[in-house]
């Protein structure tokens, strides 16, 4: 027995899996970065479709940046606060069933490891062994009974903190237009006329503003 496990430490020692177990970080990436793309983009397009200013638009859309991450890093923050406490209590209720009723939750071991394909005389000194090992049990039981994993000590907090950073990355990207291209040319001097004054003056709409239409007059007789 002792060549045995001196055998599997060796094993295991220069064998390294290569799992993915950020599957959670993931999700709150995914969670951030999809609502950090749509409201935004919807603000800013129904912005522009009024006409507003490219400033207006952008500073509106930088105040919903920091709003939604805000809005978003709470409700992550909220959502992981509540599964640990859901874990906490049920890890409580179990701790006592197992206390209170040991028979019970001892069938509910052997249903659980015959799903697995196991004959009685297999997993019965598993049972025993678990039985002798109480925190062990209440470990089994949390996790192959209830399904549930202890959530890391600064889940909430991670969590909050992705779906935050990943809302402001996924929000910036409807906006860098906006950065870069200037206001949108409403007013043109009449002391420098110009081709691209005279363009933009006859794009107007006839309903123009007292200013733009003295603006347009000299072009008006051209």
């Amino acid at each position: 027995m002792p060549a045995a496990g001196t055998s599997s430490e060796k094993l295991l020692t220069h064998h390294r899996e290569k799992h993915f177990t950020s599957g959670e970080i993931v999700r709150d990436v995914i969670i951030g970065v999809s609502d950090g793309l749509t409201v935004p983009f919807a603000l800013a397009a129904g912005l522009s479709g009024a006409s507003a200013p490219s400033s207006l638009i952008l500073t509106a859309g930088l105040a919903e940046v920091a709003a939604g991450a805000i809005s978003m890093g709470l409700g992550g923050y909220l959502a992981a606060k509540s599964e640990s406490d859901h874990y906490m209590r049920e890890y409580t209720r179990e701790q006592e069933e197992i206390v209170s009723v040991p028979e019970t939750e001892e069938a509910e071991v052997r249903q659980i490891l015959s799903e697995y394909g196991l004959q009685p005389h297999e997993y019965g000194p598993v049972v025993t062994a678990l039985r002798k090992n109480p925190q062990a049990w209440l470990d089994f039981m949390m996790k192959f009974e209830l399904g549930l994993e202890k959530p890391e000590a600064n889940r909430a907090l991670q969590s909050a903190m992705t779906i935050a950073a990943s809302y402001i990355a996924g929000g910036l990207v409807p906006l860098l237009p906006y950065m870069s291209s200037p206001s949108p040319g409403r007013q043109c001097s009449c002391l420098s006329p110009s081709l691209s004054c005279r363009s933009s003056s006859l794009a107007t709409s006839k309903a123009a503003s007292p200013e733009t239409a003295r603006c347009q007059a000299p072009f008006r007789q051209l």
